[in-house]
């Protein structure tokens, strides 16, 4: 077993005092990581090119590729592109297979998108603004979205 360290660091000096801070997560009991690139295909001059860059299940072996949610740690996804990319957090309720519904971020370029985990990592909710939502759902893939007539790559680290 490993320990992941990551840090992050902004740096910024605004009317002669720094404000920036440096912040260092250490992840215990690291056995796994999934490390890549993934080059995401031009939209084709019209909509969207989606690409699936992570699966997620209760049992690896119903899907190819799939890490097991339970044990995931840490997750960073890095636009590499000149352009922004979306995300979409395919969500499933009670721990199901099949995604039942979507989150979607957009990540500018050069910018990181972070989790901590696979479960019980979010809901979406479109009955109003409330600030306490239950049932957080967990995830069952996350899909990269481009919607540039260009390729866009994007780098993904996940540790487990």
């Amino acid at each position: 077993m490993a320990t992941l360290t990551s840090t992050i660091t902004e740096a910024v000096t605004l009317n002669g005092v720094e404000r920036g801070s440096t912040n260092v997560l250490s992840v215990g009991s690291v056995t796994q990581v999934l490390h890549r690139i993934v080059t995401l295909p031009a939209n084709g001059g019209s909509g969207t090119s989606d690409t699936t860059i992570c699966n997620f299940r209760t049992a690896v072996t119903t899907a190819d590729s799939a890490l097991a949610d339970e044990t995931v740690k840490y997750i960073r996804i890095t636009n590499l592109a000149s352009t922004d990319v979306m995300l979409s957090l395919q969500l499933a309720a009670d721990g199901g297979a099949a995604a039942s519904t979507t989150a979607t971020v957009d990540v500018e370029p050069g910018h990181t998108f972070l989790l901590s985990k696979a479960v019980a990592v979010a809901v979406v909710d479109d009955d109003g603004a409330t600030e306490l939502v239950s049932g957080l759902q967990d995830l069952e893939s996350i899909v990269a979205i481009n919607d540039q007539n260009a390729v866009a790559q994007v780098e993904i680290f996940i540790a487990s």
